[in-house]
């Protein structure tokens, strides 16, 4: 899924979360975090994997894109000098 060479803080965190949640849903428990886990705790596995997944997807995000976002919307600037 991911190169060992490009993993970062969140990348493993979302593996983590990922492997977590399919081990619940293949009806095993899982010790995360120092708690034992089972498929009553799904949602909050779900809950911290898309966390990491939208930390993930900005580290991703060129600095150019964010720089044009207001509120989590790309927006665009108009000049109506020319």
């Amino acid at each position: 899924m991911f190169s060992l060479s490009s993993m970062t803080t969140a990348t493993d965190m979302l593996a983590k979360y990922l492997a977590a949640e399919q081990a619940i849903l293949e009806g095993k428990s899982v010790e995360f975090k120092g708690r034992k886990l089972g498929y009553e705790d799904l949602a909050e596995i779900r809950a911290g994997r898309m966390e990491w997944e939208s930390r993930v997807k900005s580290e991703q995000t060129p600095a150019s894109v964010k720089s044009k976002q207001f509120g989590g919307l790309n927006v665009a600037q108009a000049r109506f000098d020319q």
